[in-house]
Parts: structure tokens; C-alpha cells; sequence
């Protein structure tokens, strides 16, 4: 007879919140990013060898059945990314960098 239960999405979340599939190193946002590219499962699967296609296939099931909450996920990382990057930015300003290091040059004599 063929199971039809429902399968878990091979999803975790690591102890900073990233998801990640299949236990890998792999982020949940790494292989939407791939899939949003136009890659197929099977492109994907060449891409991190370390995740088996057939989890490939289902995250994008489960993304598909759960855009909503994927959607929000994906928000909240990029938001968080955001603040980071705005964090180091403040702390280091990368605008003058070019002029300084420029300045610190000996002329050429001519």
C-alpha cells in the first residue's frame, strides 16, 4: 500500500534561528535563492551536494504550501541582516577609506 502521510519539511533551526535544511550548512535562504533564479531541484542539488535532492524537492513543496510564513522568515532575516550591516557601517565608515589611504601615499618625484 503506498504511505500517504505527510512528510516534514527537512527544516531546522540552528541555535542563531537560521534555518537550515537537511542538517547541513546550508541556509534555508540559499536554496530559495537558487530556486527564485530560475535553478531546478536538480541544479540546486549540484549546487550544495551536501543537501539529497529529494529534500530539495520537498522544502520547495513546503515553501509553496507555506508562502506566508516563508515569506515572514525571509523578512525577518533580511531585516536582521540589515541592522547588522548598518551596525558595522556605523562603526566603520567605509566613505573617507579611499582619501586615507590615498593621503598616506609619498608622492612620485618627477
Amino acid at each position: 500500500m503506498l504511505p500517504l502521510d505527510h512528510e516534514q519539511a527537512p527544516l531546522k533551526l540552528d541555535e542563531g534561528g537560521v534555518c537550515r535544511v537537511s542538517g547541513t550548512r546550508v541556509t534555508l535562504e540559499s536554496l530559495l535563492a537558487s530556486y527564485h533564479q530560475g535553478a531546478s531541484p536538480e541544479e540546486i542539488a549540484d549546487r550544495y551536494p551536501s543537501v539529497p535532492l529529494a529534500d530539495i524537492y520537498t522544502t520547495i513543496g513546503y515553501c509553496l504550501r507555506h508562502a506566508e510564513e516563508v515569506a515572514a522568515y525571509l523578512k525577518t532575516v533580511e531585516a536582521e541582516e540589515a541592522a547588522i550591516a548598518a551596525q558595522i557601517l556605523s562603526r566603520h565608515p567605509v566613505v573617507d577609506y579611499r582619501d586615507r589611504l590615498l593621503s598616506r601615499q609619498k608622492p612620485v618625484a618627477s
